[in-house]
């Protein structure tokens, strides 16, 4: 049965393989190596462009050990999951520093490597050099799932069952292959089972149920945080920003000073609320000082969904602050200069609400 589920599955593959960049031959491991953690969590359709973008700065793994972590984090700004990126940029490093530039072949060189796990040490062990590693992401959990009709197997299961299919010899071009099927056919929702090569081995399709497997997760409830955004804009037209700190939630990244709201009696209502402002004014006392309080003006608010929560972020601008001297991770800046910096997807939609709201003289470019 097995043999019969490589040979179906290899030539459909050979008529509907999805053509990518990253898919180029000859395969270029470090154009895998980074394919690979870009679509870590994202869309393939969300990854291209960013891939595209990313191989005109950084060309090579060299260009990349080179840089500084902040013009890689702004190459990466709006993709997400910031830690990958810092993790790339380190393990760069240290293939550049360490091993002559040479990306290991094997599994177990390339796990010694950070922000590399088992799945994504077999898609490159196998994509790029050729080993016979099996893999098992998203797509391919859904597919050995419907396959076996396993309704809740545990990731050492279905390991097994991917290593198992695995054909020696042709294990790049058929992990692609079970990636791609479970992408374009085996979708979460209506699966085009008339169309897909495995149906008649697939033991879900003949219980009438694929949908069925794997068994739904039950979703827990998102937890929602509010925080009061300040915007202040010295005599020189600048804004204080802030650095996060390089490590954890969105290291690295730049934001205009946000604070945690714990107490929010109502929602706050346009064009001014008083406990938001409130609370605007006691954040600005110490970060600036007090003598601006009378010109807070609370402009709206911006939304985010992150994978494990939300945020409701409550924009306020202050206008002529004094400048005042802060720590490292303080920085005044100009307009202009905003959009040079790393910043985070929320920070990006508060400068388009400032944008709108017409409270900047000339409006921020972020070409």
């Amino acid at each position: 049965m097995i043999s019969n589920i490589q040979n179906a599955l290899l030539a459909w593959f050979a008529k509907h393989k999805r053509h990518l960049p990253w898919r180029r031959e000859p395969r270029d491991p470090y154009h895998v190596w980074l394919a690979e953690i870009m679509l870590q969590q994202t869309q393939v359709a969300t990854v291209i462009p960013y891939f595209e973008r990313w191989l005109t700065h950084f060309p090579s793994l060299a260009h990349l050990a080179q840089a500084s972590q902040d013009d890689v984090l702004k190459r990466w700004e709006g993709l997400g999951y910031y830690s990958r990126a810092r993790n790339l940029h380190k393990a760069a490093q240290m293939v550049q520093n360490e091993q002559a530039g040479q990306i290991p072949n094997t599994v177990a060189g390339l796990l010694a490597l950070p922000g590399i796990g088992r799945y994504t040490a077999g898609a490159i062990a196998s994509l790029a050099f050729g080993q016979d590693a099996a893999i098992l992401d998203g797509n391919v959990k859904r597919v050995v799932s419907r396959l076996y009709a396993l309704p809740a197997a545990s990731d050492d299961e279905l390991w097994q069952h991917s290593e198992s299919l695995l054909p020696a010899g042709r294990a790049g071009e058929f992990n692609e292959a079970l990636m791609d099927l479970g992408a374009t056919i085996c979708t979460p929702r209506a699966p085009t089972c008339a169309g897909c090569p495995l149906k008649p081995h697939c033991i879900a399709y003949t219980k009438g149920a694929p949908e069925a497997y794997p068994a739904p997760k039950v979703k827990k409830a998102i937890p929602h945080k509010n925080l009061v955004t300040l915007l202040c804009r010295n005599q020189n037209a600048q804004f204080l920003m802030r650095q996060r700190p390089r490590q954890g939630l969105l290291g690295g990244l730049w934001e205009f000073p946000s604070e945690e709201i714990f107490d929010l009696p109502q929602p706050p209502r346009l064009p001014s609320d008083a406990p938001i402002l409130a609370l605007a004014a006691g954040l600005m006392g110490q970060l600036v000082s007090e003598n601006a309080s009378a010109n807070l003006r609370y402009i709206g608010l911006v939304k985010h969904a992150f994978t494990h929560f939300r945020i409701t972020r409550h924009v306020v601008f202050a206008d002529q602050v004094q400048p005042t001297l802060h720590p490292e991770n303080y920085r005044w800046v100009s307009a202009d200069d905003i959009t040079k910096l790393a910043l985070t997807k929320s920070d990006l939609r508060i400068l388009e609400l400032l944008n709108s709201m017409s409270v900047v003289s000339s409006q921020i470019d972020r070409s």
